[in-house]
This record gives C-alpha cells, structure tokens and sequence, in this order.
C-alpha cells in the first residue's frame, strides 16, 4: 500500500478552552476571600470596572451588570437579580457624559476642575482617592491607627534583652536566638549551629540561653515540652528530684501508667497525684500569650433558613459576593476618540473582559445556590434531626439532580461554607461514604457511624469501657455492618484513644476527684 497525501476535511465536535471559560472555571472553585483578592487585582487592571459603593443607585448609565443576588428559594430557582442591558445606547451615554465621566478617574482632571457642592471637593474627586498611601486627605487622621500596633512576643524579650544583657555580643547571641523563637515559646534550631553561623563559642550561646530562659513568660525559649516544664517548676521551687524523674518520663505519663511513675519516682500514690496536677496547672506553650498571627473567621457563602411552611429556604450571604459595576460611559467617551487600531482594540478587548468578569460572577453565584439548595433538598433529615440522620451522598447524585457534571459540584463544593440551624459546615462536609445495613436496609452515612461511636464513648463508664469489638457488636444490633478496623480508624479520626488508654484517664480521673 503506497503512502500519498490527501487532502481532507472533516467535521468534529471538540470543547475549547476559551480564556473566558478558563475564567469562569477559576472563580468557581475561589473561596469567598481569594474571589475578593482576584477582584480587586481586577478593578485595579480594568478602567472598565467600579467598586459599587453602599447605596449607590443602580443607574442606567452606572450600573449595567450587578453580580449581587438578591433573594432565592430552597427549591434550587434563581431569584431577583439586578442587571441592566449591556446595549445601552450611545446616544443616552452621551447625555450622561458632563455628569458622570468626570467621577470615574480623579487623575484625568485638570488643575482648575471645578468645585462640587456636594463635599466641596473636586468634582474628579473619587472615593477611592484616598484608600492608597499618596490618598486625597479627607481629615480624618486617626493617631491610634499608628500606635496601637500588637505586642509580640519578640518585642517582649527583646525589651527584656535590651534590659538585662549590656555586653554587645551577648545581646547580638541573643536577638538571633529570639528571632528562631516560634509563637508557642519554643526556640527552633541547634545551637551547634547558630554558634556556628555566629562565630561564637558554644558555651557562649548557652550561656545567653539561660538568660533568655529566665525572661517573661516562664519556659520562654525552652527547646522541647521538658524543658519549658522544669523552667516553670523551677520559677515554683518545685523541681526536686522526684518532680524531675517524672519529667524524664513524660511518655508514661501520657499513657497514665501510673503504677510504673510511682516506681520511677520512689512516691506514694498522694504524691505523685499531687505532683500530676501541678504539671497540669503549668503552660505548655507559654509563646501563645503573645500570639501575632490573626484568626480569619469563617464566612458562610450560604445561609439555611427554616421557612414557614415545613421546609428550608437558601439564601446566598450577599457579603461575600463582589459589587462592582461596568462603566459604559466611560467606554463610549473613550470610543470616540480612539483613533488608532491598536486603541481600538485594546478598548474592545478591556470591555470585553468587564463583561466577562460580569458574567462569571453572576454565573458563579447561581452554581452555589444550585448546588447549595440541591444538597439541603438531599440532607432535609440532618437539619431537622441532626447529624445521625445524615445520608450517604455522592457528587454524582447531586450533578444528576441538577443537570451538571460532577467537576462542576466538586469545584463549588471546595472551600465554601453553609450557615444553617445546626452550625457552621464546610460544603464537602454533607458528601460522605455509605456503610451497609445489616438487616438489608438503607445504607448509613460515615459520618452518621462516626458519630455514634462517639456518643457510645462518651456514655461508657470507668468499669465498663468499650472495647472496639464491643462497638462492633453494638453497632451491628443497631442495623450497621462494620468491620473491627473501620471502627479503629474511625476512633483515630476523632481523636480518641483506645480502650485502655481511655480506662486509665477514667481511672485517673477518679483518683483525683
């Protein structure tokens, strides 16, 4: 058979990965904070885009496209948004012109614009103007702004340092081993090697250890839980030799084998339950006093309501949604004195984008409330009964539910947050594993058993503990079929220690009320 070439056309059907697809795909999957980032790096790039401000009127020839909904229903339909038609008129653009271009961009003004009597400001005069760092001063100078800056931990030894060591070398050692301190209290790295670095020897470092080891809070700059432990017993007149065996043996405390302390430490059972707790009274991670890094709460994307008739409404949390707004106007000045091709183009192709973004978000946010509301309709039982009434479900039961692929679920899923009547639960948290019955029935959710192990635990009695196989056999009366192991590892996840660990806390426990 000869190889020769042919000319051929052929029809084939392919999904193409616009950058405007790519786009929508990466604000699916934003969480609520890193929307707001990729937003804002948006309306900085973009002069086609505005920061809509509070109360602000929707305008015909301000607001075109508001990505904000307003209210929805729990039965997955979209509810009022608030959008204008993108082909306004270039006739109605120009009569708003005088009133409105002169407000989009306070750079563009010259040196005699006029006064508005509004503020008395520029008319130019934006909003915005003053959120940089070379802002338009709008007076209100606020002094705490400077000077209520948070006390850190390495502030607070370094004040020490500064007071207590007047040697130059010595308090060099000893700013870079603060600076190797971590937020717990604990002092990272060898010191074989910082004298290293230093050029110092390493009876030199040591000794400014010591030193720092004596700072404000006691067991500041301890190398492990041992030593930040001795450093406070020591500040009590507390760490005779006794206190000290049982120190070197931290393990066995942890495991509560007591009758093994008591031998190492040569004390009575009054003794070494006295000296239990005055370890328990100390301060494991002294550092966290002085804590520097700031906890970014949870914002729910979605509220769960209960409505009046039985059921449940969803609602998105307009909060997190980006208000911005696209500036026609602005786009149809520009247009008419755009002259060179290049102009021309760059003005199509940034409206475009506006236009894009627009789409996206409004997009985006009727995929959460799709998503959102087809998951309470799966998981009504939880809300209503709680978590032990919560059902085995797949991402593919709800893509066919709502007429989806399952990429799509998935990335509207990951990172975003249902407020409902029962807490605070991240999406992905209603998507679990199914267990079979044993009588046959309906499957049982993972995080459903989960949860019944821990109630069994929590109910369990110092002289009766349940063993994993007990759970088992209790588990399997209850209608679920588990295996010995799943119980294992679903106690690990929860962070429960096994049977006889958990006898010896009770047992403990007891002695010491």
């Amino acid at each position: 058979m000869a190889l020769t070439q042919r000319l051929q056309i052929r029809q084939s059907q392919a999904l193409v990965m616009t950058p405007q697809l790519m786009q929508a795909i990466k604000l699916l999957q934003l969480s609520n904070l890193d929307l707001a980032a990729y937003v804002e790096g948006e309306l900085e790039s973009n002069p086609f885009l505005e920061r809509a401000t509070e109360g602000e009127p929707a305008t015909p020839e301000r607001t075109l496209d508001v990505a904000e909904p307003s209210e929805s229903t729990a039965d997955g339909q979209d509810g009022d948004w608030i959008s204008q038609d993108l082909e306004t008129s270039r006739t109605s653009m120009e009569a708003k012109l005088d009133t409105d271009l002169e407000n989009v961009f306070p750079d563009d003004a010259g040196a005699a614009a006029p006064r508005s009597s509004k503020d008395d400001q520029p008319a130019a005069y934006s909003e915005w103007a003053g959120t940089g760092g070379g802002g338009h001063d709008n007076g209100d100078y606020n002094l705490e702004a400077f000077v209520s800056a948070e006390r850190t931990l390495s502030d607070h030894l370094a004040e020490q340092l500064a007071l207590t060591v007047t040697d130059p070398v010595r308090r060099m050692i000893g700013q870079y081993l603060i600076d190797l301190v971590d937020e717990a209290g604990y002092l990272g790295g060898d010191l074989a090697d910082v004298a290293d670095k230093l050029g110092a020897p390493a009876a030199e470092v040591e000794a400014v250890l010591t030193v720092l080891q004596g700072f404000d809070p006691p067991g500041v700059c301890a190398r492990n839980l041992t030593e930040c432990l001795a450093i406070q017993l020591r500040e009590l007149d507390r760490c005779d030799p006794a206190m000290q065996a049982l120190l070197s043996r931290l393990d066995l405390l942890a495991k509560r084998d007591l009758a093994a302390l008591r031998r190492i430490c040569g004390v009575g059972d009054e003794d070494l339950t006295e000296m239990i707790a005055e370890i328990r009274a100390l301060n494991p991670k002294p550092g966290l006093a002085f804590g520097s890094t700031m906890v970014q709460p949870i914002v729910p994307d979605v509220f769960v309501r209960p409505s009046s008739d039985g059921g449940f409404t969803v609602d998105l949390n307009s909060d997190t949604l980006p208000k911005v707004l696209v500036n026609q106007t602005y786009h149809a000045e520009l247009s008419k004195t755009a002259v060179k091709d290049a102009d021309k183009s760059f003005l199509t192709e940034t409206m475009q984008s506006a236009t894009w973004l627009m789409r996206a978000l409004d997009q985006r946010a009727k995929t959460i409330l799709k998503v959102s509301a087809e998951i309470v309709k799966q998981q009504d039982a939880f809300f209503v009964h709680g978590v032990q009434h919560l059902k085995p479900l797949n991402l593919k039961t709800v893509a066919d539910a709502i007429s989806m692929h399952e990429s799509t679920v998935s990335r509207v899923t990951a990172n975003k947050y249902m407020a409902t009547n029962r807490g605070i639960f991240e999406l992905k948290y209603f998507f679990t594993a199914s267990i079979s019955s044993s009588d046959g029935g309906d499957a049982h959710s993972a995080e459903a058993v989960r949860h019944r192990i821990k109630q069994l635990i929590d109910a369990e009695s110092p002289s009766n503990v349940l063993s994993d196989d007990t759970i088992v056999e209790v588990l399997r009366g209850a209608g679920i079929d588990i295996a010995r192991r799943t119980v294992a590892k679903y106690r690990d996840t929860l962070r429960i220690p096994s049977s006889v660990q958990r006898r010896r806390d009770k047992q403990v426990a007891e002695a010491a009320s």
